[in-house]
């Protein structure tokens, strides 16, 4: 017989969510006990009531210890994701209780010009709004948000993401355009230059990301497209801040950024962008939020209102469509 669709929400309680993440995470009985403030006998007879509940096997028990099999590994996604949503829920409470009117929990790029002008427009229109953002690269900030720590990324809509795995599990919204951009000081030679080509460029002294980083490989696309071997960077750095801070030190320095950074510095003053023909784009940057989360939050669909007005919109719109 089926079991009814509320049969786990009566047979589970939180301390057994919790148990199947602490056994994921820590690999061993003794650890995941130690963990929990747990007898090993006490933690077995939990595991026990869990795949019993679920009427099947979760963990393989082997000499190193224990390892989530297929199922297991589902049981325990939809786990933690549960406990982030509970950690979110008092939070909220918490913040609501302070006089907040919602809480928004945003991972964005290191560094960007459309959120902290997004974020004020937002807290215009919601003045008791609380955002708590953090940065970081997507594919980090993407499971934070699939593991319920997080209500949406700001981010780029790559290749890898729209093929890998995570996509069904994935809302991404094209909210603004992207392209490579050339910055250098006010005091660089090229400076004042109102119309510049790639070979213009060549030989000359680079500030760059590595080599595994979108920016990096569209300005090795730059030179290629040209018949141009790609610069080897004389600084190489993946932190958008030292990048700028490089920049206004070494004025023979060119730097390659997104679109995104590039206004940011040049809005900071004493930075250029040099009008550098053809354009190279990269992808378009939108927004991410859970799938299965269902509708956004009001706060969520306030901000992505809010990137729109002040960035260079992206063509297309739900990406996980294309």
């Amino acid at each position: 017989m089926p079991h009814p669709p509320d049969f786990l929400v009566r047979r589970l309680r939180l301390r057994h969510l919790e148990l199947l993440v602490a056994l994921a995470e820590a690999g061993t009985m003794r650890a995941a006990a130690t963990r929990l403030h747990l007898s090993q006998p006490a933690l077995s007879k939990m595991l026990v009531e869990v795949e019993g509940s679920f009427g099947t096997r979760l963990f393989e028990r082997t000499p190193q210890g224990v390892l989530a099999n297929a199922l297991g590994q589902a049981a325990v996604y939809r786990a933690r994701v549960m406990l982030g949503e509970l950690e979110r829920g008092r939070e909220e409470v918490d913040a609501l209780r302070a006089g907040a009117s919602g809480v928004l929990r945003l991972g964005t790029l290191s560094v960007t010009a459309s959120v902290p002008r997004a974020i004020a427009h937002l807290r215009h229109q919601v003045p008791g709004a609380r955002v708590q953002v953090q940065e970081g690269r997507v594919r980090d900030l993407v499971q934070r948000l699939l593991d319920g720590e997080l209500d949406a990324v700001f981010g780029a809509i790559t290749p890898e993401l729209l093929a890998s795995d995570l996509l069904p599990l994935l809302r991404p919204e094209l909210l603004l355009a992207d392209e490579l951009c050339v910055l250098c000081a006010d005091g660089h030679p090229l400076a004042r230059r109102r119309k510049l080509a790639w070979d213009d460029l060549s030989g000359l002294a680079w500030v760059a990301p590595p080599k595994d980083t979108l920016v990096r490989q569209a300005l090795m696309t730059a030179f290629l497209n040209q018949g141009l071997p790609p610069p080897e960077p004389a600084v190489e750095v993946l932190s958008s801040v030292t990048v700028g801070s490089l920049l206004r030190l070494d004025l023979q320095l060119l730097g390659a950024a997104r679109l995104e950074h590039a206004q940011d510095e040049v809005a900071r003053g004493g930075m250029r962008r040099l009008p550098v023909a053809p354009a190279v784009p990269l992808p378009s940057i939108g927004l991410y939020t859970r799938r299965s989360a269902g509708e956004a939050p009001p706060l969520v669909r306030g901000l992505a209102e809010a990137l729109r007005k002040f960035g260079k919109p992206a063509r297309g719109g739900d990406a996980s469509k294309k």
